[in-house]
């Protein structure tokens, strides 16, 4: 009989070398997704732009060097300057002040949006896809009628017959969107309630409210992460279209779509007025989608074993 190798021995009998072998592997998972973080173009791109954008919301009351309220007659019109870094608006405020002001406001109306949506889709898509039969039926052809308007049009819809205002524009964004998230969360229940660990919890005499949450709902959590990330860009994109058209922000909300609709009569004269805030815009949407792109490739199981063997399921 072969003798096994001390090294082996030890790590079989939980030596000292397999106390030294323990961490390394436990460890492999986040090298190799930092790694492969890091790796990605996009998502640094997006890391550093969305990181500066949390920053600049977090200290605004502290970054803007005059009140974004604030009207100044005699100061209309500025061009950049150092005085003012993205010049003045036709009251004479600060438009540089407006447009950090924006982002906190920006940022609040996409959490909201999603919230909102994210709550109410969640929810009916995981009843849809566990219950089925009748209650599935409804929900899903409820959610039919939704998605058979374009959402923009059916926003400007339900802000037009509620009244204009960002409260009901957060609203109306809402309700248009609470489909695609039914529908991702019914996708993933289907395929998820008919696996072994859920049907032995069922044998093993667990109700239907502790398989959902203990078992089904976290490993739902990757794919809603990465639609939540990549939606989280069009909310804020289509309420500033909502503001630019006169349904969102009123005045004197320092709005970053309401801000480009009263600078665009200026393009020509003034093209710091709508330029910056449309800037704002550009850039937010653009980190949210290098995010949402870059957790889609880490939390897609068929790239899990790319470049390193491990799998996290």
């Amino acid at each position: 009989m072969s003798a096994v190798p001390r090294s082996e021995s030890e790590t079989l009998r939980g030596g000292p070398a397999a106390r030294r072998a323990r961490p390394r592997a436990a460890s492999a998972p986040g090298r190799l997704l930092w790694r492969r973080l890091t790796a990605n173009v996009g998502a640094i791109i997006g890391l550093v732009l969305l990181a500066a954008i949390l920053l600049i919301a977090l200290l605004a009351p502290l970054l803007t060097p005059y009140s974004p309220y604030a009207i100044t007659v005699q100061q209309q019109f500025r061009p950049p300057s150092s005085q003012h870094l993205m010049g003045t608006d036709d009251l004479g405020r600060d438009v540089g002040s407006r447009v950090i002001a924006g982002t906190r406001i920006s940022l609040m109306v996409a959490s909201l949006v999603l919230l909102l949506a994210g709550g109410i889709g969640v929810v009916l898509g995981i009843v849809s896809g566990y219950r089925g039969g009748v209650v599935d039926e409804a929900i899903m052809r409820a959610s039919d009628i939704f998605l058979a308007f374009p959402s923009f049009l059916l926003a400007m819809a339900i802000v037009a017959a509620l009244g204009p205002g960002l409260t009901n524009a957060v609203l109306a964004i809402g309700l248009a969107w609470w489909p695609r998230y039914a529908r991702l969360m019914r996708g993933q229940v289907l395929r998820l309630r008919q696996v072994l660990y859920a049907e032995s919890a069922r044998a093993l005499g667990a109700g239907d409210a502790r398989i959902l949450v203990r078992h089904i709902l976290p490993n739902c959590l990757a794919p809603l992460i990465v639609q939540l990330t990549m939606d989280a860009g069009g909310a804020i994109l289509i309420t500033a279209s909502l503001s630019f058209v006169g349904l969102g922000a009123r005045p004197p909300m320092p709005e970053w779509g309401f801000m480009t609709a009263l600078g665009r009569q200026f393009l020509l004269t003034a093209w710091w007025v709508p330029i910056f805030p449309g800037l704002a815009i550009s850039l937010t949407v653009a980190a949210f989608m290098f995010m949402g792109d870059a957790l889609r490739d880490l939390m897609d199981p068929a790239l899990r074993n790319v470049g390193g063997g491990w799998s996290a399921a």
